[in-house]
């Protein structure tokens, strides 16, 4: 067989092998610096965090393969003996022992690094750059350095000898009989290696820092990723124009401002948005709680906001049943944005994506207050549970579980987006109810996909509407309904809170620069055997005040750290709403839109009035407008500073 097999494809076999056990090598001895973080995970855990390290270590692997190995297939239908063949093969070999170097020294690098701050190697590792001298003292002048330095050389040195013994038996020389066989096996090779690169087959989303996520275990969820891949990724994502820092306004003064608006008259000096919330009587009863984020459900899709086509008759049949807010608005315009917003209570800036930044940051959101609360916390989702990062950066948060796309029967996938609604909340009952059997209260997020293209409809739904896009909202009421059916058989039900609202809404109305459609919600608490006496709240609402407002249901004492606040404890002047590129501030007669050039635009939008009043109501615009830049300016201040995550139990 080995006759058969190119040389040029045995050559980087080997060194395929032999820069995966390298990589191996490297994260075993930061697994060996940080026995203590394993805590009461089993050797299962510990197995696949390794796995899942070996397919990032393939990623790297390739990307610096994929060059070297086309220049040598290449170089087989060259004269072995010709001056470019030698030259072609001597470059070749240099440049694999080069950048597979350096690929090593960031290894190396990457296990202080670690150690000290507890995330992989990235540029924000280079800060001390620009005083190498107190580096290089330091490395000199810490023992426990050269415990890594030496196993460094080492390495390298074993590489160098590996690679020049490889090359000096490499013979390139296309053998004659061997034609066909050589070019179907480079093609082979070269769309494995690109395989490689990608990480992943799935075709929504390549490997992501996410993906290394599978469980509860912060350190183990990082050991696999390779520091390489991290800091390629944080330098990728540096450059990109959306995660450019914003200026809108002072940062002290930012943070000042949010304090005034949320009623912090005692802030903490280390976490400046902080409050203890505590409730006059506590229930001894543990609800549970499911959140149904839904695709695209503006409020403008409702009979009871105006649709004529009836086309969501269950949502408000039980709009009636519940707690209900009026006036309540999604932050951006991306299903990022909305599940961010919703589980976490921050806003969107602009077009960054905090779920996708390469340090993987922690939040004091919904899911983990309620799982140190001793709740179970899943998320459902009908796709790729890798898109948007969202899998990875929910398990670092909280999240025990994710279901997704992996975990359906195959023939149930009928689009990219997936399994239909109504699979995905009979898929899940039994799940529910193995939860509810642990004899603890469980935290669920459902994030449907229906209606979001490509669309797809089941047979056994028969729409009343002709156009797809009615249709297809009348299928994602038809599976809330049948979700609901189906709950009430269960055991939970009766202590169970549903909450409903949009990640965001649809652009159905065109009269100003931003489409309010777009991010007016349903937002409704439904619990029929909870919930006696239903109420509708016309407060201006925002989707930050999801997760506050859910504790203040539940009346558990927590941490809140968040932009949130609760609906039915406080009141809220604005909400504060994202597009991309311009930023919109919103109570119930006002609509301010801004952006980051200074530009300023203020219509009566209750009465559809398209004057714009910002020379006539200057006061009004200028308080919108720094209201708006406070609060995503001191978003963008906390994550900088890391004060957006309070750990309690280590304050």
């Amino acid at each position: 067989m080995t006759k058969r097999i190119p040389a040029t494809i045995q050559l980087f076999l080997k060194i395929y092998l032999i820069v995966i056990l390298i990589f191996f090598l490297f994260r075993v001895l930061l697994f060996t610096t940080e026995l203590e973080r394993i805590g009461d995970s089993g050797f299962y855990d510990i197995v696949r965090a390794f796995t899942m390290g070996i397919r990032f270590d393939i990623v790297i692997a390739s990307y610096v393969i994929l060059l070297p190995f086309l220049i040598l297939t290449a170089n087989q239908f060259i004269k072995s003996k010709s001056a470019i063949s030698r030259t072609l093969t001597a470059f070749t070999k240099i440049y694999l022992i080069l950048i597979f170097s350096l690929t090593f020294i960031v290894c190396a690098a990457d296990i202080p690094y670690f150690n000290q701050f507890f995330s992989r190697f990235s540029i924000s590792a280079f800060q001390w750059v620009d005083s190498p001298v107190f580096v290089i003292k330091m490395i000199f002048q810490e023992p426990l350095y050269w415990i890594i330095i030496i196993p460094l050389i080492a390495l390298i040195f074993i590489f160098i000898k590996l690679i020049n013994r490889f090359f000096k038996t490499f013979k390139s020389a296309l053998p004659a009989n061997n034609l066909y066989v050589t070019i179907g096996l480079s093609i082979l090779m070269t769309g494995l290696i690109f395989l490689g690169i990608r990480g992943r087959i799935e075709e929504k989303s390549p490997i992501r820092i996410g993906t290394a996520y599978f469980g509860n275990n912060p350190f183990l969820n990082q050991l696999g990723l390779n520091p390489n891949f991290t800091l390629i990724r944080s330098y990728l994502d540096s450059q990109k124009v959306e995660n450019k820092s914003i200026a809108l306004i002072d940062n002290d003064l930012s943070i000042s401002n949010i304090q005034s608006y949320l009623n912090i008259t005692q802030p903490n000096a280390n976490y400046p948005i902080l409050r203890e919330v505590n409730f006059d009587t506590i229930k001894n009863t543990k609800h549970n709680v499911i959140l149904i984020i839904m695709e695209s459900m503006s409020a403008a899709k409702m009979s009871r906001h105006g649709n004529p086509d009836s086309l969501t008759p269950f949502l408000d049949s039980i709009s009636n049943c519940g707690y209900y807010f009026e006036n309540a608005y999604t932050n951006g315009i991306h299903t990022r944005n909305g599940v961010f917003s919703t589980l976490f209570s921050f806003p969107a800036i602009f077009r960054q994506h905090p779920m996708k930044e390469s340090s993987m940051q922690r939040y004091n959101g919904i899911y983990s207050t309620l799982l140190d609360k001793g709740y179970s916390t899943i998320y459902f989702t009908t796709h790729d549970g890798q898109f948007d990062n969202v899998e990875g950066f929910l398990k670092a948060n909280g999240c025990q579980r994710v279901i997704s796309k992996a975990d359906y029967p195959r023939n149930m996938i009928k689009t990219t987006l997936g399994v239909p609604d109504d699979y995905m909340f009979e898929f899940s009952i039994p799940i529910l109810n193995q939860l509810n059997n642990k004899n603890q209260p469980f935290f669920a997020t459902f994030l449907t996909a229906s209606d979001h293209g490509p669309y797809y409809i089941p047979d056994y739904f028969a729409p009343k509407s002709s156009e797809t896009k009615k249709q297809i909202v009348e299928y994602a009421d038809f599976s809330l309904r049948r979700f609901i059916q189906m709950a009430k058989s269960e055991a939970w039900f009766d202590n169970t809170i549903f909450v409903f609202i949009a990640d965001h809404g649809s652009p159905m109305d065109n009269l100003y620069e931003m489409s309010i459609a777009y991010h007016h919600t349903p937002l409704l608490y439904y619990a029929p055997n909870i919930i006696t006496n239903h109420k509708v709240y016309d407060k201006v609402a925002s989707q930050m005040d999801v997760f506050p407002s859910t504790m203040g249901l539940l009346q558990l004492p927590y941490y809140n750290n968040t932009f949130g606040i609760d609906l039915f404890r406080e009141n809220r002047e604005y909400a504060l709403i994202n597009a991309n590129d311009k930023f919109g501030v919103i109570d119930r007669n006002w609509f301010l839109i801004g952006d980051i050039l200074n530009n300023r635009k203020l219509y009566r939008y209750n009465e559809k009035d398209l004057h714009d009043y910002t020379t006539e109501l200057k006061d009004t615009v200028s308080k919108m407008d720094i209201y708006a830049r406070s609060f995503l300016q001191g978003f963008q201040t906390l994550k900088h500073n890391n004060m957006q995550f309070y750990d309690a139990g280590n304050p």
